[in-house]
């Protein structure tokens, strides 16, 4: 700009403190109150005069080494308080010195757009949006406290330290996207706390290589996706916790995180296909305990999880878990055969077929046993109406072979009814001459059993009504004995 730019008293005040990098502070701040996020940033600030006023080609100048640095000295452009008009523009520029707003109020989006930048500040200021697509960010960047009434985009964008949204306030254009991060890595961290977010925020793609944090914050996009992950990459850990709200669809298809996703907020989306779509993940532990049940449909379908921690009292009314696997699960053990029957599309064998295999590798027979019963007497609801009969025959009479001892009070009942009904309306005899002296109770037990064994049914005709008696004894016998063989047969199959 030369030795003798036309500036005002204010812009000459950031002039002269560049080069050593000295805190420009133009005045007081009149802060936002309408919400936490974002309460810091200037409410007034478009209102600001002259003696706070600096133009954003000032600004931009400096950032692109209009000036030297001071001799010893690390430049760079802080200010807090001011007004910038007119637009920051360094599309494709290499920033070498470090830029820190504090407070202040720009009238136009920033557009960083492919630069090459230091650490960028923009704590408590209000703006209406960034574009900085592409930029490669040796540092971070932080809009925390900050209010903006437009798209933060930094997609593709790569950051050797954090991204910070600490408290950030962003309202997306025509409430569309808040934050759009698509393809961008993080190499320390990306931090949502406190943030409120009005608009999708978009990680497609993402690599976290220091963890996500949405502690308390809160997005929402309702009828649509508040987040939208998809095969993101989160090494470390995910936090959203401490009531963190999601007023849309929680969406994080593919996701790998290596190391612990924590949920206990609460996610609202009754309009979307999934209020929380985790299908096809990888994670290294899950805690999915939410303050209440998740308003909407939860898909874990195809994902892969090392350990899950969760609480019946949340589970959700509409659960899809065909081809979820896990290593272990804790809490509510004895309660899961109804954890793998909430799936809204109906049955689905897998969960059943993995919950039993668990409660095998974990020595808890009994409850295998029970889980694939449960997984029995689900399936039988979808065959025909010979299926279900037969079904529910096994059913009543063994227990589908998974509860044989069903079989011995059916025919202990059974012995006692024929031997009380034979021992007061004892049949003919045959052949008197040949016959046994008659026994009500080993005549029952010839009856049930397919084969003759104590000889007395060959040698007495019960007559009148107890001749059907002793026909139904023989059909129950037949029935109890073809049961029994059946559920063997399934129990013993290999699994």
């Amino acid at each position: 700009m030369g030795r003798t730019p036309r500036l005002t008293e204010a812009e000459r005040k950031l002039w002269n403190a560049f080069p050593t990098g000295d805190f420009v502070d133009l005045g007081p701040v009149t802060c936002a109150s309408d919400s936490p996020a974002g309460e810091n940033a200037p409410k007034d600030g478009d209102t600001w005069g002259p003696e706070r006023t600096i133009r954003a080609k000032v600004v931009s100048s400096l950032l692109l080494g209009a000036r030297e640095a001071g001799a010893g000295q690390v430049p760079a452009v802080r200010v807090r308080g001011a007004r910038i008009t007119g637009q920051i523009a360094l599309l494709g520029g290499t920033i070498q010195h470090e830029f820190a707003l504090s407070g202040c109020h720009l009238d136009e989006p920033l557009q960083l757009t492919n630069a090459t930048t230091r650490s960028i500040r923009l704590t408590d200021c209000t703006f209406p949006g960034l574009n900085g697509g592409g930029m490669r960010v040796a540092g971070h960047l932080s809009l925390s406290g900050s209010n903006i009434t437009g798209t933060v985009r930094v997609a593709r964008t790569q950051f050797e330290s954090g991204l910070w949204l600490a408290g950030t306030k962003i309202v997306g254009d025509d409430g569309e996207w808040a934050l759009y991060a698509n393809a961008t890595i993080v190499d320390a961290g990306m931090h949502l706390r406190n943030a409120d977010l009005t608009g999708g925020v978009g990680l497609v793609g993402a690599r976290l290589n220091g963890g996500l944090f949405l502690e308390n914050a809160t997005l929402r996009n309702p009828g649509k996706e508040a987040l939208t992950a998809d095969n993101m990459v989160v090494e470390d850990i995910m936090r959203c916790t401490d009531g963190f709200h999601a007023d849309g669809c929680v969406r994080l298809r593919g996701a790998r995180i290596n190391g612990t996703f924590s949920l206990n907020g609460t996610v609202s989306s009754p309009d979307t296909r999934y209020a929380l779509h985790m299908s096809h993940m990888e994670v290294r532990e899950l805690y999915l305990k939410p303050a209440e049940p998740v308003d909407g449909v939860v898909t874990l379908t195809h994902s892969k999880v090392g350990t899950l921690h969760d609480d019946p009292e949340t589970w959700p009314a509409k659960l899809r878990l065909n081809g979820l696997t896990y290593d272990r699960l804790r809490s509510g053990v004895k309660r899961r055969v109804e954890w793998v029957t909430r799936d809204p599309e109906g049955f689905r064998p897998q969960p059943y077929e993995q919950l039993a295999a668990w409660y095998l590798s974990d020595g808890n027979d009994a409850l295998a046993r029970r889980t694939q019963l449960a997984k029995l007497r689900a399936r039988r609801q979808t065959q025909g109406l010979g299926g279900r009969l037969w079904g529910r025959l096994l059913d009543v009479a063994v227990g589908y072979g998974y509860r044989p001892w069903l079989a011995g009070i059916w025919f202990t009942l059974l012995l006692a009814i024929g031997a009380v009904v034979f021992g007061l309306n004892p049949p003919r005899a045959l052949k008197p001459a040949e016959s046994p002296d008659f026994n009500s109770f080993a005549y029952t037990f010839d009856l049930l059993l397919p084969l003759p064994t104590f000889g007395q049914r060959e040698f007495f005709d019960p007559g009148g009504w107890t001749q059907w008696l002793a026909y139904a004894l023989i059909v129950s016998g037949w029935i109890l004995a073809t049961a029994l063989i059946a559920g063997a047969t399934r129990i013993l199959r290999p699994q």
